[in-house]
């Protein structure tokens, strides 16, 4: 039997360029800001992470879809990502334990993507120009009219989109009996950055982006958690304000990626947009604290700006990016609080960083006698 041929798709970046494919997923139109992730597996985590919320993803390996699609691979309820960009997508895949294949779950997703693109170009083209918008469509040919509809799609730079994929209402996982009681604010936040402190003994309260600093204080927590998320956190004046609130309990808090970019606001330092940001499971960073390097995963497009943090004297650098010399980690002198810019839960890519959730858990602990 003769496989029907693919409908024609069409990529048009920001700085004009045309880029011809084949429509994977839905049928339609996208937009979003385009990035590029290096890592070589972990495609459904990626695409379901939030903090991707409002891109459109270049895949660099070469076969993306191979091994399906499984429900325990997810960061979250949906795949967050406005589209994907890949060399070779594949409807059939070789593990055994999969659900089903990728194009269904893009198409129950109502997810836009394009094949038989040259990704590595791509992902040239961002690494020299910089990060930009783009759309792809498979319902639209006239060039013209697509080059319309990206000039309305808003820049990246001083968007709030943590609010959009935050829960709308709190709910609890872990042992509520347990000793060690944490208040998770939720600007995206992963599944499994929430797993890592559930396996670690903590009972756990997730809460809405907008929460009210006296609702959280209700629950009485030890330690605070302020999450991933998309967007930029220079906007995100109620965040901070709450951040700050924390900070005055002098209870343990923990912020990653934009809970990282959080802390900083909320103690002075700005952020900034990155040229194309970091994203991938092969980031080396190292530890100024104990000297030793690990290999991260991380996923984020802006950062602190390195210039105020070093001359803060009221905080230290403990991780820096071995790659760019970025900062990856932070803690506030004199506070029981501290973050990361990259991902310690690593889903995708290596363990090496999950001793930070240890950390927190230990902090806590101390904090608590």
């Amino acid at each position: 039997m003769t496989q029907a041929p693919q409908q024609q798709a069409i990529l048009v970046l920001e700085d004009g360029s045309v880029h011809y494919g084949k429509a994977f997923g839905t049928i339609g139109t996208t937009t979003g800001e385009l990035c590029f992730n290096t890592g070589m597996t972990g495609y459904q985590e990626v695409f379901t992470d939030p903090s991707y919320y409002g891109q459109v993803i270049i895949m660099n390996t070469v076969h993306v879809g191979n091994y399906g699609v499984k429900d325990e691979d997810i960061e979250s309820s949906t795949v967050k990502v406005r589209g994907i960009i890949a060399r070779n997508l594949e409807e059939q895949f070789s593990r055994r334990m999969a659900q089903g294949s990728l194009d269904d779950y893009l198409k129950a997703n109502n997810i836009v993507a394009i094949e038989g693109v040259d990704t590595r170009a791509l992902t040239a083209k961002v690494r020299t120009e910089g990060a930009m918008n783009c759309i792809i469509s498979s319902a639209v040919t006239d060039i013209e009219e697509l080059k319309d509809l990206l000039r309305e799609v808003p820049s990246m730079n001083g968007l709030e989109l943590a609010s959009k994929v935050s829960t709308q209402s709190p709910y609890e996982l872990g042992d509520p009996q347990s000793d060690i009681r944490i208040a998770v604010i939720d600007y995206g936040v992963k599944k499994h950055i929430l797993e890592c402190m559930v396996e670690r003994g903590a009972f756990v309260r997730v809460y809405p982006a907008k929460v009210s600093f006296e609702e959280l204080k209700s629950f009485n927590a030890d330690g605070y958690f302020i999450s991933n998320g998309p967007g930029d956190p220079a906007p995100m004046d109620y965040a901070i304000s709450t951040v700050q609130s924390i900070m005055k309990e002098e209870k343990t808090l923990f912020g990653i990626c934009l809970g990282h970019q959080l802390l900083a606001l909320a103690n002075g330092i700005p952020t900034f947009k990155m040229h194309h940001g970091h994203r991938g499971l092969n980031h080396p960073v190292k530890n100024l604290v104990t000297g030793k390097c690990e290999i991260t995963t991380q996923n984020h497009g802006f950062g602190v700006d390195p210039e105020a943090v070093k001359n803060a004297d009221h905080i230290e650098i403990t991780h820096v990016n071995l790659n760019d010399n970025s900062i990856e980690g932070i803690r506030i002198k004199g506070k029981p609080a501290f973050s990361v810019q990259y991902h310690p839960e690593s889903t995708p890519g290596p363990h090496d960083s999950r001793y930070l959730f240890d950390e927190f858990i230990k902090m806590i602990r101390e904090g608590k006698n």
